[in-house]
């Protein structure tokens, strides 16, 4: 596994999104996580009364050596991942993700409803002269949603406790758990993992996915006759 391609990406993404686009050089900012078993980089905007709220987040797969982003399969209503192959994909994407957070036209959006969490912010647009106490009350919303809430909008019954698949004590955890969908009796599996920074900060990155019953023989088929080809993380 190589980590030299995320290292240039890196070295480069700030200074591409600064010369691209003067908004994004006055307000964005990015962070980068190393930690994680996939390592990522968050791009987000903080405010002078201290909120700061992420707009984006790109990973990277050391193992294909491949950036991706996620998101919602609208037909399949499941997490999907989306494969940015170069550079020039990586900025457009972020420069994307920046506009459409900010919103061009932002003197057309208030915000209506605001939770101490900032990824629960929602927006109405009163562009148009009707003001808010005249709308109907089915309201159009642009909602900023975390990947890890993913399953809120569903009943899950977890027919597992999270079970450990890996731990470095005081380092890194990795536990899986199994769940049923409540309404589709589809089958979720969550994979949560937790690192320990060395200032004993807890990182939580979770990753939720839902399939059926008719796919779980190949997904269980596909890891066996692969096992021998994975490396762990002592390769």
């Amino acid at each position: 596994m190589s980590m030299e391609w995320f290292d240039r990406v890196v070295g480069e993404l700030q200074d591409h999104l600064e010369s691209i686009c003067e908004k994004y050089d006055q307000d964005g900012q990015m962070a980068v996580e190393r930690g994680s078993k996939h390592p990522r980089i968050e791009f987000f905007v903080d405010y002078e009364d201290g909120e700061r709220e992420y707009f984006y987040t790109l990973y990277f797969d050391p193992h294909n050596e491949e950036f991706y982003t996620e998101t919602i399969d609208d037909e399949l209503e499941q997490p999907a991942r989306v494969i940015l192959s170069d550079i020039d994909d990586i900025v457009d994407a972020v420069h994307e993700g920046f506009h459409d957070y900010i919103n061009d036209d932002d003197d057309g959006i208030d915000i209506v409803y605001s939770a101490e969490d900032d990824d629960d912010t929602l927006y109405v647009d009163t562009t148009e002269d009707e003001g808010i106490d005249d709308m109907d009350d089915e309201l159009y919303m642009a909602e900023i949603v975390d990947e890890d809430d993913i399953l809120e909008e569903v009943d899950v019954e977890w027919e597992t406790p999270e079970v450990t698949a890996f731990l470095m004590e005081d380092d890194v955890e990795v536990t899986y758990q199994f769940g049923l969908v409540h309404d589709t009796g589809d089958g979720v599996l969550r994979r949560v993992n937790r690192i320990w920074t060395e200032d004993d900060e807890l990182i939580k990155d979770e990753t939720n996915f839902i399939f059926t019953k008719e796919e779980a023989p190949t997904i269980i088929a596909m890891i066996a006759s692969h096992m021998d080809s994975m490396q762990g993380y002592d390769d």
